[in-house]
């Protein structure tokens, strides 16, 4: 009977399919050839195969193979994971306690609990390990079965019990779930200088409203200036983009078209209001790991030479999704469509259309990326993402800042600081003084961050090398003391990069007294982009020569560096 049902159920839907197709392939034999194929053999496994097999983990791999040639945007959601995919991608909201976990070593570990919530509000802690949820242990859970366990109806209670270091005994917490709103602006304010600024997550729903919202607050300071951070900014929905953009340019104005092969998901987006500011100093930050919708946002402001971008080249994808509901309520997420920004470019950095011979993907080759103008004349380009007008070099930890964070040791030292000292100054201020900074090291004298830096990988090869051609013996005392050298020179790398261990340090801890918005407000102190950004707002005269592509111009906030403004 199973057989039976399957087989309807796969023949049903390669008919539909076929149907579906006729109106506008040609190909309908390929497709309908193919998809007869594909059915029979589904068919033949399910009768005939040794075991047993499982039909909806055997189509979910067929189908995950199919769409794995084309890009990794496109993407089956089968039910179960339906209100995971909606929260990933369109709601900001669900029931729950308010706090991120991590694994580590088999162990639950709460790594972020926000502010207002019901952990943060029940004392539960960065750093507390979660060793039952309502009586269930969590020996053996992966994170699916932990956030599954933790997430419910608004209003329903929810027990914890967790191990505290420095705590004798585990520690119970009663909590009360809530609707967990996460903010598309986590932050807004004031910075010096009298200029705001507005730190943009996402782009889910509601994002627009959110920034329009942050805007008009700040616009009660009559602020010399604006900064909207994009940093880090995975993208969302496109609409919301569009609005954002609304906000500083006025009625009617092309911000993105989207190009498919279907001529229906060819739609160009163009402002349907008046501006809130269409004449306020803009700036905006992105890094690579800003993509899609945030980039839509930098780069049609780029282009109507509204604003100038500051910070490391983003991301680079230029393609849109859109998703389609199927049977069963499952759903499927397809790239549609192409996005150009108002000057005809399309910021796309991977060719997923023209693989290699090995199935590889690569940048879109320098011969192929053009040039294309902004609205007042300026030289941008396709095919790398967007260009910052002015490019700030990204901050580069040593091997040993790399390793401390990794192996969670400065998470554990901030964990352990929280629980002896129950406050702090603010974060603005908070710094650790050297008897502070000499206990970490300290703390860490019986723990294990061993790493290889470059000079001993060097010595590495040597050693292989000389062993290879039996010269081994020959070079060993002068390899032995270089070796030494090395060792000892390894040993000072706590003291020789002790500022930026000690501003990780510092960070970390700041976030265990005041959340994410200390954790923000204290990297204002050291961030190189926004200081660029606030000083080149105090100099209207560089700003404006920027937005009108004239000349070449030194970095501000990198003394000596030259820029070119359009440079790529």
């Amino acid at each position: 009977m199973k057989t039976f049902t399957l087989k309807r159920i796969v023949l049903g839907t390669c008919l539909v399919a076929g149907i579906g197709s006729f109106a506008f392939r040609e190909d309908l034999f390929l497709v309908s050839k193919n998809l007869e194929i594909f059915a029979s053999v589904y068919k033949e496994l399910n009768i005939n195969y040794v075991d047993d097999i499982n039909p909806a983990a055997a189509m979910k791999t067929g189908i995950d193979a199919m769409l794995d040639e084309l890009d990794p945007y496109t993407e089956f959601v089968q039910e179960s994971d339906i209100e995971d995919y909606r929260m990933k991608y369109v709601s900001t909201q669900y029931g729950g306690i308010g706090a991120t976990v991590a694994n580590r070593d088999g162990k639950v570990i709460i790594t972020d609990p926000y502010e207002g919530f019901p952990a943060q509000k029940a004392d539960v802690r960065a750093g507390d390990e979660i060793i039952q949820i309502n009586g269930i242990p969590m020996k053996g859970k992966n994170g699916d079965q932990v956030s599954s366990l933790l997430k419910g109806s608004k209003s329903t209670n929810i027990k914890l019990l967790i191990n505290r270091p420095g705590e004798p005994k585990p520690i119970e917490k009663n909590l009360l779930r809530e609707e967990i709103t996460q903010l598309n602006v986590p932050y807004s304010g004031m910075l010096a200088n009298n200029i705001g600024y507005i730190k943009l997550d996402k782009f889910l729903e509601n994002s627009a409203q959110e920034v329009k919202d942050a805007f008009l607050k700040i616009k009660k300071n009559n602020p010399s200036g604006m900064v909207l951070d994009l940093r880090n900014n995975g993208g969302g929905i496109v609409q919301e983009a569009l609005k954002i953009v609304n906000l500083f340019v006025g009625r009617d104005v092309l911000v993105v078209t989207q190009k498919g092969r279907n001529a229906e998901k060819t739609i160009a987006y163009r402002t349907v209001a008046e501006a809130i500011d269409a004449e306020i100093p803009l700036i905006v930050l992105v890094n690579s790991r800003a993509a899609s919708a945030s980039e839509i946002v930098a780069g049609s402001l780029q282009d109507l030479d509204r604003a100038v971008i500051i910070g490391q080249r983003s991301f680079g994808k230029g393609l849109v999704q859109q998703t389609f509901n199927l049977p069963y309520n499952s759903l499927v997420k397809v790239t549609v469509a192409k996005y150009y920004t108002p000057s005809g470019r399309c910021i796309q950095a991977l060719d997923y259309t023209h693989r290699t011979a090995e199935g590889n993907v690569e940048k879109v080759a320098d011969s192929l990326i053009t040039e294309y103008k902004t609205r007042i004349g300026r030289s941008v380009y396709d095919g790398s993402g967007i260009f910052p007008d002015m490019f700030i070099k990204p901050i580069k930890y040593s091997l040993i800042t790399q390793t401390l964070v990794n192996k969670n040791l400065i998470f554990d030292y901030a964990t352990k600081y929280r629980s002896t000292k129950p406050t702090i100054a603010d974060a603005k201020t908070f710094s650790l003084s050297d008897a502070d900074y000499a206990d970490f090291v300290s703390y860490l004298s019986d723990k294990d961050y061993n790493y290889k830096t470059a000079s001993e990988r060097v010595m590495d090869i040597l050693k292989a090398e000389a062993e290879k051609e039996k010269k081994l013996a020959e070079i060993k005392p002068e390899y032995d003391a270089l070796k030494n050298k090395v060792s000892y020179s390894k040993k000072n790398d706590l003291t020789q990069f002790k500022t930026e261990i000690k501003r990780m340090l510092e960070g970390e801890i700041v976030s265990r007294y005041y959340f994410q918005k200390g954790r923000t407000e204290y990297n204002f102190r050291e961030d190189e982009d926004l200081n660029a950004a606030i000083k080149l707002i105090g100099n209207k005269t560089t700003l404006a020569s920027i937005l009108k592509g004239e000349g070449t111009y030194k970095t501000i906030g990198k003394p000596g560096e030259d820029f070119s403004a359009n440079s790529n």
